[in-house]
């Protein structure tokens, strides 16, 4: 028969044996020493000069004085002694040194292991609720790479939910960022928390944006509201073809184009300016006092609109020489050079009609 317990060394009662209250104290003793265990220290090296009763400590790798040699081992002063007892594996302590619970691994006293898979909840310094099953309270929340890049993902069931970055204030939201009920992202603002207002939205298809913080139509002057590029103009579409939709541009500010009938300037509120250098002439006919040029035909370089009549001025090109033109149409004028006196140098007039291309 085996002299003491397997776990706890415990000194076993022998037959006929003389004393056993000596054996039955023993063993008394080692159980009041491991029993609810409380280290007064961890890695103690050196004893104290004046223990408590029963105060235990768990002693480092390298014990001086009275622990030498004890290394691992656990140190209770019992009965104006040290008594020694070595912890088995999966023993757990308090440490009161860190108030804090302890398990001995075999080699060290180690934090016990904490489960953290399929938890009801977590709250740290605040409560979690069974909406809220992860609360933090703290002036900051850190997410931080391993070792590369990081990425927070926020899933939702399908189209129709919602995954969202809500933003509160005295817990009553007033700006909220995500997929609200579809796969488009959006950002909606609200002054209490019951109205909302979606400001902006981007197609998940081609990336556009939208919303009551973006421009509505060509004609929105909206104050506060986001121009939209097929709206509003810049270095892109300042210079190109001009067009108009039910008197609004849809095109360029600003069409310019030449060809052998002269040059002409579009823009965008249905303004044409059409400019040419014509042929040279003369002014030796007359005509009443004066005396003028062959009559000259210019067909425009640009047609203006329909039904308009544009106005062509010019000048003559020399002292003395005016233009006479008479009613034009949409695609051409009639006009002379007049001149006080008969002029036989030949002298290029310049013109310039002005009406609309639309």
């Amino acid at each position: 028969m085996s002299q003491s317990s397997p776990r706890l060394n415990l000194p076993f009662l022998q037959p006929a044996q003389a004393q056993k209250h000596v054996t039955h104290n023993e063993a008394l003793r080692q159980i009041d020493l491991v029993t609810q265990l409380s280290l007064s220290s961890l890695n103690a090296t050196t004893p104290p000069p004046a223990p408590e009763e029963g105060e235990t400590h768990a002693l480092g790798a390298a014990p001086t004085g009275d622990w030498e040699g004890r290394a691992g081992q656990m140190a209770a002063w019992l009965e104006t002694a040290w008594h020694f007892v070595t912890p088995g594996i999966g023993w757990r302590a308090w440490d009161q040194s860190s108030g804090q619970m302890k398990l001995w691994d075999g080699a060290a006293w180690i934090d016990p292991p904490v489960e953290t898979q399929n938890l009801d909840g977590i709250g740290i310094a605040t409560n979690h609720d069974s909406t809220n099953r992860l609360s933090v309270r703290s002036p900051a929340t850190l997410l931080s790479h391993e070792g590369g890049g990081h990425q927070l993902k926020i899933n939702k069931a399908n189209d129709a939910e919602t995954a969202s970055l809500l933003f509160q204030s005295n817990w009553t939201g007033h700006a909220e960022m995500g997929l609200a009920g579809g796969t488009g992202f959006s950002i909606k603002v609200s002054p209490d928390g019951g109205s909302w207002t979606e400001a902006l939205t981007l197609d998940p298809t081609t990336g556009h944006a939208g919303g009551a913080a973006v421009q509505a139509s060509a004609n929105d002057t909206t104050p506060g509201r986001l121009m939209r590029a097929d709206y509003g103009y810049g270095p892109g579409n300042v210079l190109g073809a001009v067009s108009q939709s039910g008197g609004v541009p849809t095109g360029a500010v600003i069409e310019r184009g030449s060809n052998s009938s002269g040059d002409f300037l579009r823009f965008a509120d249905g303004t044409q300016i059409c400019m040419a250098s014509l042929n040279a002439v003369t002014c030796t006919v007359t005509e009443g006092a004066l005396y003028a040029s062959p009559s000259i035909n210019w067909s425009f370089p640009a047609s203006f609109a329909p039904g308009s009549t544009p106005c062509i001025s010019g000048a003559g090109a020399g002292l003395g020489r005016f233009l006479s033109a008479g009613t034009p149409t949409d695609t051409s004028g009639s006009l002379k050079v007049l001149c006080t006196t008969s002029d036989a140098t030949a002298l290029a007039p310049s013109v310039v009609a002005i009406g609309r291309w639309f």
